[in-house]
């Protein structure tokens, strides 16, 4: 089954172009492991999930381009063009030459009612490529205007034009120090549109990211593109073929369906983090040496700190909810084939208390704002009511309180 990739903004075209690269790259490399014939099926699937029929001999990503400014989007076509591996199609981008000034609010109801037929257009004659849709994937941050003010309107008009396909909204969580000043304000209210329309949220936070590129990776000078790699890397490994049984080439058919069965069983419980090892520079790889029990563990260890650690202890019942069997709770994917440069690598998704910290302080921050009335006339200008502020932190807050009802 087939995944459309919607990237928005600049932030999710320059993410999109790197995951697709992975993706294509990995498919491409040695085979490590496995089999002529697995290697084969492996590259079957990946192609079959994120790239259609060739143009001119060369395999085309599906996906939708979407910013409010053209630079990004030239780029990316061109980088993707230029790498004579893979390509975009030519008619699935949409430019205009006005962003959104870092405001949500322009995004979300001047950009998105005024662009939404032509989008929709692009989106639907993509998935008319498909012969089976798994669903969506979209890319998009949160703290500036285009991906996330008009990546929720769209995400909205996907949730109403195709309620039966999954959406999984992979979104950039911004630095706690700040990249702009009204951030919290555009966290919050995409954060709250998403949770109404999404039906997951696999989040990053370009602080763990950046922390990953300056002491895993020992970059020095660290630019959005080793922090894009570092990304696509994780989102490669999550949706690598893979399959459930000791069987080979019968990989998974439904990919984001499967993620969704498992990790999210509970409408109220959308919140998803990755970890993913090793992730380490090509100097360091060259020395090192990986087996299954240490890169479990260490996964674990990364999920929960200081507990007591088992062979099995990914089924140690303390990990989960009680109202969830580990059976139930923990599921594991494997392939036999090598992912990017790692012969031996792990991929951990989990929906956690993790996130719940970040989320409640960009809320307090948000609220602060929000009582001093700072910045409000930026979005009621744009047709934004003092209610939608409201309505954003009270689910948000319910959010929260969900999550801390879990437990310890």
């Amino acid at each position: 089954m087939s995944i459309v990739t919607v990237q928005l903004g600049q932030c999710g075209n320059q993410i999109g172009f790197e995951v697709f690269d992975a993706l294509f790259r990995d498919s491409h490399c040695s085979q490590g492991l496995c089999s002529k014939r697995e290697n084969e099926a492996y590259q079957a699937s990946c192609k079959e999930r994120f790239f259609r029929e060739e143009e001119n001999g060369v395999p085309v990503a599906r996906a939708v381009l979407v910013d409010m400014e053209p630079k990004v989007i030239n780029q990316t076509l061109s980088k993707a063009g230029q790498s004579g591996r893979w390509k975009y199609g030519q008619h699935s981008c949409f430019c205009q030459k006005q962003g959104s000034g870092n405001n949500w609010a322009y995004g979300y109801s001047v950009h998105g009612p005024k662009h939404e037929e032509s989008i929709m257009n692009l989106i639907q004659k993509e998935v008319e490529k498909c012969d089976s849709l798994s669903g969506f994937f979209i890319i998009m941050s949160m703290a500036g205007g285009t991906g996330s003010g008009l990546g929720a309107f769209i995400t909205q008009k996907l949730q109403d034009q195709y309620s039966s396909s999954l959406k999984m909204n992979q979104i950039i969580w911004p630095y706690g120090t700040g990249e702009v000043i009204v951030q919290n304000y555009n966290s919050i209210l995409t954060l709250s549109h998403l949770y109404r329309s999404s039906d997951a949220l696999l989040i990053h936070e370009n602080d763990a990211v950046h922390k990953i590129c300056a002491k895993r990776m020992n970059i020095k000078q660290i630019s959005f593109r080793d922090l894009n790699q570092v990304l696509a890397h994780q989102l490669g490994s999550v949706f690598q073929p893979t399959y459930s049984e000791d069987v080979s080439f019968h990989y998974r058919r439904d990919p984001l369906g499967d993620l969704m069965e498992h990790l999210v069983p509970h409408p109220e419980f959308k919140m998803l983090g990755v970890r993913n090892i090793p992730q380490m520079s090509e100097n360091s790889l060259a020395y090192s040496t990986f087996t299954w029990p240490g890169l479990l563990k260490h996964l674990r260890q990364m999920l929960i700190s200081g507990a007591k650690m088992e062979e099995e202890g990914f089924k140690d019942p303390a990990l989960y909810t009680s109202w969830l069997e580990p059976v139930h709770a923990f599921s594991m994917w494997k392939t036999q084939r090598a992912f990017d440069k790692y012969e031996k690598s792990a991929a951990l998704v989990s929906n956690s208390q993790l996130l719940v910290k970040p989320l409640d302080m960009i809320v307090g921050k948000a609220w602060n704002m929000f009582a001093s009335k700072a910045y409000i006339h930026q979005y009621t200008k744009f047709g934004m009511e003092e209610e939608d502020f409201l309505d954003s932190f009270t689910l948000l807050e319910q959010v929260v309180a969900s999550y801390g009802s879990l437990g310890p």
